[in-house]
């Protein structure tokens, strides 16, 4: 088998979905490919679905910490990393079921590192998916147990996967690492220390691939992981998966950027311009808007040369880099 080629994809028996991000008899456009906004919308509801049960309470009087965790994580979002998932489980023959939970531990601990983040401590923010963030609505204290817990539940989802246990410990792994010290929690260190200093675009690159866009190459990784093996027969495979998620992550950070000078509170979900106030250097101010924008296009650009080899079985990945491009165009019109 071509390295970046995939398998045939049999149905789940389990679920009677298509193991292609487990939709059943996907929608298709006139040319016979998959319409996106289906199998994302599709995709996102059964995400949800496992982080309600999965933070579901059995007993009445739910405690304030539950409470506050549910609020964290089911309250909005694009669900952007457990699509990225979805469509890198497409690769393959791995089951929707299996899937969908490991979507929804991605989507724990990427709530956990937002909670944290607006933290008073760290970037400080009120608002967040355009509601008050957890540590104003629950207090601060509460929000440093919600992030600890999240985690937690995060890793215990994949440890009890319907798995073999090889792949357990890969995915336990590939999403440890991607909140440790070389990732998401050391890229925030670097983002606290550069705050109100002239630094080079490259330091800005570098923090950027550590706090965001390592949880984003691990939710790909993760996606593929569940049923193809990152070992020397399918190298190719993994190099270009890492190139998509490295581009695609870095573009979502300078969108961010983007956004936080274009966009108004109400669009974000999340206080606008706070970068500028805060003094943090980011690729729009040091690049300027317009050149920041090209840089996101580019990037986007080469995630998709990226997946090109693989052909059809990576038209949701390609369908991702299409929504973020929609979304810059619609947010942020070129000048």
């Amino acid at each position: 088998m071509n390295n970046l080629q995939a398998d045939t994809t049999p149905q789940d028996d389990r679920t009677g979905a298509s193991s292609l991000g487990g939709l059943g008899g996907p929608a298709r456009g006139a040319s016979g490919g998959l319409l996106p906004e289906i199998w994302m919308q599709e995709g996102a509801k059964r995400v949800e679905k496992v982080l309600a049960r999965l933070l579901f309470v059995e007993h009445d009087g739910e405690s304030e910490l539950k409470a506050a965790m549910r609020y964290a994580t089911l309250y909005g979002g694009k669900r952007t990393r457990a699509l990225l998932c979805l469509a890198a489980g497409a690769l393959s023959d791995t089951p929707a079921h299996m899937l969908d939970d490991v979507g929804a531990a991605i989507e724990m601990m990427h709530a956990c590192t937002l909670v944290h983040d607006d933290l008073p401590a760290m970037d400080d923010d009120v608002l967040r998916r355009g509601l008050p963030t957890v540590h104003v609505k629950y207090g601060e204290a509460i929000a440093i147990l919600v992030g600890d817990a999240l985690q937690a539940h995060a890793f215990l989802t994949l440890a009890s996967l319907d798995a073999p246990g090889d792949y357990r410990i890969a995915l336990v792994r590939e999403l440890a690492l991607a909140v440790s010290a070389e990732g998401a929690a050391g890229g925030q260190a670097i983002d606290l220390s550069l705050v109100g200093k002239h630094v080079e675009l490259d330091r800005i690159v570098a923090m950027y691939r550590m706090k965001s866009g390592a949880l984003v190459r691990a939710s790909v990784r993760m996606g593929a992981l569940c049923a193809i093996a990152d070992d020397a027969a399918h190298a190719a495979l993994y190099c270009a998966l890492d190139r998509y998620s490295a581009c695609f992550g870095l573009a979502l950070q300078v969108i961010d950027d983007i956004l936080d000078v274009t966009a108004d509170t109400a669009t974000l979900g999340k206080t606008a311009g706070k970068d500028a106030a805060a003094q943090k250097p980011t690729c729009a101010s040091i690049m300027g808007l317009q050149a920041a924008r090209q840089f996101a296009l580019d990037l986007l650009r080469d995630a998709g040369e990226a997946i090109a080899p693989m052909g059809p079985r990576a038209e949701r990945l390609a369908h991702i880099l299409q929504r973020a491009n929609a979304y810059l165009f619609k947010h942020a019109p070129c000048a």
